[in-house]
């Protein structure tokens, strides 16, 4: 039987002695509240039990009464119901006596409110009272309405018990589609629970690694068994990522039961419940060794294709240098008496043998073997001092403008090799606009960008701030068929005889070096953007660049008695490098290896600075012979030179200013400069 809305809201008051029933009902009328006053304890009940939002009573209507039905109308209360009382008490002095104490423990829910009480008091303890048995209201329509969900559950159940059966095959059925489509395509799946530690593969798994199908059970472990050893710390960081990323990738070598190695790439997803813990992991298995051949074939036979267009280039160029330096020494070893024809040939022969010098370093810097020396500092500074250099470069009929964030971020570059590169750039811009009739323009600007890992994916390097130093132009562009290979060593887009086709390759090596890239947008009769991208550098800039301070020093031959341990493989280099040590005057001892260099080093004779190269045999390089050196005689100084780094990072620890380096090939003015400098404490 339901009970009328209204019932439930109102307010039964039991207070049969005097005016209370009468003024606390006026009290809560006037706030808006129902309220209904009741004769005696059996009515009070009786309307209770009909039907009430809250009651109000007083203490000592309590005490005549006897309440054990109330009591026992409590205790058979519905799970949703906790009736609010309004009690009001008589002002105690001292303890409230134990009878009285324990009928309103019985109550439960009060309110105890001490007379006199003002009419706010009371109205405000009444709607709360109705509050809090409204939100009980609520908790009963909502167990009503579970009870109605769990019976439409029930018809549920039975109703998804039949589709399930349904449902069942139905996956069966695409489960062995799918294994099927799998099998085609050569892959296999696999899927490992993490709760039970159970795990599941398709017969195709155990048949890429050479076992029958039902092989013992797989995980990761058996798996790294089989990855061969050079693969194997790439593996293993492959699954230890697995727990941050969510993902397994990778792809490696494998030893197969019967000991062939075979290329297999692993894929695969980790599925994690809400909170984020992991439930399994599940993917596929493929070998890729037919299209790791294929792959290898293709690189190879581009590499080929590289390599002989290199070598012809590097031919041509070399051959036409030598030709003079050749025809020159010739004719001055026919006619060595006729001083001024000597003198003309042999400056032929050096400005061919300087243009085969920077020829060589153009090489070193496309394949990032070149010798740098970096800095850190703001790249503004320096195109701010190179602007008059880049101006005679684009001539006049260009207009060349500069435009440079002022709040750019330091990197760090070797300063020389910058201001080659930009100028190589702004050279190609001037040339791609010569001859055109609309106005040419050329913009230099640099900015701070943050490039994420998509734009990075294709590029070899990590995410993170970059600074941006373009050169734009207004010419002719170039042809999306030409654009893929403005990078390599020779290849140009000029007429013969207008470029060696070096200059972009060395912009490009230049980049890598510094561990940015470049990056080139052309559109045809638009124009050329050339854009190089470096990471921004932490540490603080450099006041100066020091490029070319060098040349201001003037030569210094040798000090009374100072030695040079001279280390050299190359026999016409050590007679070379003798011969120039002692014309400035140096005491020269020779070594052919370190081997020899260290013998002369545990020596006694006097040694004042160790001149090595640095790429040599005999399994220690100049940079590790200077180490030795200064462990065995600290304080002595080091000048070491190369033309070739044989390993990148031993080059670029070099070129950190860790130890000086003076590049070959080097006249005598440059290495008297570079032993002035060493010897005198200064870095070179």
């Amino acid at each position: 039987m339901s009970v009328p809305v209204a019932d439930e809201e109102r307010v039964l008051i039991l207070s049969p002695r005097g005016r209370d029933a009468q003024v606390v009902g006026q009290v809560l009328d006037r706030a808006g509240t129902r309220a209904e006053a009741c004769p005696d304890m059996v009515g009070w009940l009786a309307c209770l039990q009909a039907g009430a939002g809250a009651a109000l009573v007083t203490e000592e209507a309590l005490a005549d009464g006897r309440p054990d039905d109330l009591f026992a109308w409590l205790d058979a209360q519905p799970p949703w119901s906790d009736f609010p009382f309004i009690v009001l008490a008589t002002r105690q002095v001292g303890r409230r006596p134990e009878r009285a104490a324990n009928l309103l423990g019985r109550l439960g829910n009060v309110i105890l409110l001490e007379r006199p009480v003002n009419a706010e008091t009371l109205a405000s303890a009444a709607a709360s009272a109705l509050r809090a048995r409204r939100r009980q209201y609520q908790a009963r329509e909502h167990l009503l309405e579970r009870e109605r969900a769990q019976e439409q559950l029930r018809d549920a159940n039975e109703d998804l018990e039949r589709r399930v059966v349904e449902r069942t095959q139905e996956v069966e059925t695409a489960r062995e589609t799918l294994a099927f489509a799998l099998d085609a395509a050569g892959m296999a799946s696999w899927d490992v629970d993490y709760v039970t530690g159970t795990s599941r593969r398709s017969p195709r798994f155990d048949a890429i690694f050479g076992y029958e199908a039902g092989a013992p059970g797989w995980d990761r472990d058996s798996f790294l068994a089989h990855v061969v050893d050079e693969d194997r710390d790439a593996v293993e960081a492959a699954f230890a990522a697995v727990a941050e990323t969510g993902r397994l990738d990778l792809e490696c070598r494998v030893r197969r039961a019967d000991g062939t190695v075979r290329w297999v790439a692993m894929r695969g997803q980790v599925k994690r419940d809400e909170a984020g813990a992991a439930l399994r992991i599940a993917g596929i298995l493929m070998d890729r060794t037919d299209q790791r051949i294929t792959e290898e074939a293709l690189r190879q036979a581009q590499k080929m294709e590289a390599i002989g267009q290199l070598t012809g280039g590097v031919a041509h160029d070399f051959n036409n240098l030598l030709t003079v330096i050749v025809g020159g020494l010739d004719m001055i070893l026919r006619r060595p008496e006729q001083l001024d024809r000597v003198k003309r040939l042999a400056e032929a022969a050096m400005g061919a043998a300087r243009r085969g010098e920077q020829l060589t370093q153009q090489l070193l810097a496309f394949s990032r073997r070149q010798m740098l020396r970096p800095q850190t500092l703001n790249p503004n500074r320096l195109l701010l001092d190179f602007r008059p250099l880049a101006e005679r470069a684009a001539t006049g009929t260009v207009e060349l403008t500069f435009d440079l964030d002022p709040a750019l971020d330091p990197i760090r570059i070797d300063p020389a090799q910058f201001e080659a590169a930009v100028l190589n750039l702004v050279v190609n811009a001037r040339d791609a606009m010569e001859g055109q009739d609309r106005h040419a323009r050329i913009a230099v600007t640099s900015r701070n960008v943050h490039l994420g890992t998509a734009a990075v994916a294709d590029r070899g390097v990590a995410p993170g701030a970059y600074v941006v130093i373009s050169v734009s132009d207004t010419g002719t562009g170039i042809p999306p068929d030409k654009l893929q290979r403005v990078f390599e060593p020779f290849f140009t887009t000029k007429e013969v005889g207008r470029g060696t086709g070096l200059g972009l390759s060395q912009v490009y090596g230049f980049t890598r070096s510094a561990g940015g890239f470049a990056q080139i947008e052309s559109e045809v009769g638009q124009g050329t953007t050339v854009s190089l991208y470096f990471p921004r550098s932490t540490d603080p800039a450099d006041e100066e660049a020091a490029v070319g301070a060098a040349s201001s020093i003037p030569l210094r031959r040798a000090g009374e008695g100072e030695t040079v341990l001279l280390v050299e493989d190359d026999e016409q280099v050590l007679g070379m490098a003798v011969e120039s040590l002692e014309e400035l005057r140096y005491r020269v001892i020779v070594a052919r290896n370190a081997a020899e260099a260290l013998e002369h080093l545990r020596g006694v004779e006097r040694i004042d600075i160790l001149f090595s190269d640095v790429v040599m045999p005999g399994g220690m390089n100049g940079s590790q012979l200077a180490v030795e050196a200064q462990s065995l005689r600290p304080g002595i100084k080091v000048l070491l030179t190369s033309g070739y780094v044989a390993n990148l990072d031993e080059g670029q620890v070099i070129g950190r200013g860790v130890l000086p380096v003076l590049n070959k090939p080097y006249r005598r003015d440059e290495l008297a400069r570079s032993l002035r400098l060493v010897l005198g404490g200064e870095s070179a």
